[in-house]
């Protein structure tokens, strides 16, 4: 799943200079016996840089390989990607969101990777996106690259405050943080009540979850006291500030409140520090970054995993040649130059390091290794469209009893995904 601003990249860096193809299926063979194949990336996946880079050293190591790669638009991809999936002209390789894969995988359209995990180094991908790539015990999804939610903070107004952004490493102290900060003219914390990604990290943290699987039957879990305990914790940080009680970070977008205003902190993922910055250039260079707390400083706080997978569709006609084109761009060589050309996080734990000297992407690092993902079911996207999530989140921080609005949520839940399984 894409993240809004997922890592800062700009779109103006990839409106030109994109090689491309037709807009469906893999390319014949050229006379020469080079073997073609039709790669779809995303938007923001890549700069036009890093894919000439790629394409070339790819190419250059697999002489007999031509990868002809087309960027796609985020909108519309879900249809665009299952009629793909449907026909006998697909493309070799497939960019997909994490969370995508599980509705891609129950057509029987994606090609079974399982006996390629080792080969990939698997038992240190990351989980955020290893498993919601699998599907029914098989794997359709190869980690890719990640992002997740930080906390982007005011180092001017901490210093003002005299709090220590590198000393916050549990929940208590974020809190005490956030009320010694939230004075005066200043929001400790700008958090919209229906930021509702936010809310599953503290709901995992409780050893909670959003929905619960037993045997082939999924059922909405807010209702359990480990989410409900979650969400008492969201509304008690989301006091310390202004944020509305019934809308999400884009209504307003948050990072323009934090641009205009005086807010201490946002949580977001780190490329929302650009767009503060391009609203109000006087913050250039008073921003910082630090994981989301847990409730422990030995763990991080639970994140949600955005990002991506790569994909094999069953229909291709050159399944070896793509999983080659896929083990080079998800291998530790280019996953530490993707991860430093586009701040994103290398897919696997091992790979951290390659972004320690940039302050959002290490921080993002931190929460990665302890990421996870929305439940792997293909209902899930029938939650997402209705969404109880937020009018749960909304009716509890107005004032309503948490249990009782769990309850209703966690039954529209349910029926959600079973009318979208």
């Amino acid at each position: 799943m894409k993240l809004r601003m997922l890592a800062g990249v700009s779109a103006l860096v990839l409106a030109g200079g994109l090689s491309g193809c037709g807009d469906s299926g893999s390319s014949a063979d050229s006379a020469d016996g080079r073997t073609t194949i039709d790669v779809w990336l995303m938007r923001d996946s890549v700069s036009a840089q890093f894919q000439k880079e790629f394409v070339a050293g790819f190419e250059a190591a697999h002489p007999d390989i031509d990868a002809k790669v087309q960027i796609q638009e985020w909108d519309g991809i879900g249809e665009k990607v299952t009629a793909a999936l449907a026909s006998n002209d697909a493309p070799d390789v497939i960019e997909t969101g994490n969370t995508q894969v599980a509705q891609f995988a129950q057509s029987g359209g994606l090609l079974d990777l399982s006996d390629k995990v080792d080969e990939l180094g698997g038992g240190d991908w990351l989980k955020g996106l290893a498993e919601p790539g699998a599907y029914e015990g098989k794997q359709y999804g190869i980690p890719y690259y990640a992002a997740n939610r930080v906390v982007i903070y005011r180092t001017d107004l901490f210093k003002k405050a005299g709090v220590d952004a590198s000393a916050i490493k549990t929940r208590e102290q974020w809190i005490a943080a956030t009320e010694k900060l939230n004075k005066g003219g200043t929001q400790g914390i700008y958090l919209p009540g229906q930021m509702w990604y936010a809310l599953a990290g503290f709901i995992w943290d409780e050893g909670g979850d959003l929905a619960t699987q037993s045997g082939d039957t999924w059922k909405g879990a807010l209702d359990s006291p480990e989410a409900v305990r979650g969400m008492k914790f969201y509304e008690q940080l989301q006091a310390l500030g202004k944020g509305p009680k019934d809308a999400d970070e884009a209504q307003p977008p948050q990072a323009e409140v934090m641009a205009k205003g005086q807010v201490a902190q946002v949580i977001s993922t780190p490329g929302g520090a650009n767009v503060v910055v391009a609203s109000n250039p006087d913050l250039k260079g008073k921003l910082g970054f630090f994981p989301i707390p847990g409730k422990t400083a030995e763990r991080p706080g639970s994140v949600f995993i955005g990002g991506s997978d790569l994909v094999i569709p069953a229909a291709s006609g050159k399944p070896d040649a793509a999983f080659t084109f896929i083990k080079e761009l998800t291998g530790d060589d280019w996953q530490r130059k993707l991860a430093a050309a586009m701040s994103y996080v290398p897919n696997k734990t091992t790979l951290a390091d390659a972004v320690a000297a940039d302050p959002g992407a290490s921080a993002m690092a931190v929460g990665a290794a302890v990421g996870r993902a929305t439940p792997n079911t293909p209902g899930w996207a029938a939650v997402e469209a209705k969404n109880p999530i937020k009018d749960y989140m909304t009716a509890v921080l107005a004032g309503a009893d948490a249990r009782a609005e769990a309850e209703k949520a966690s039954a529209s839940i349910t029926t959600a995904m079973a009318s979208g399984s």
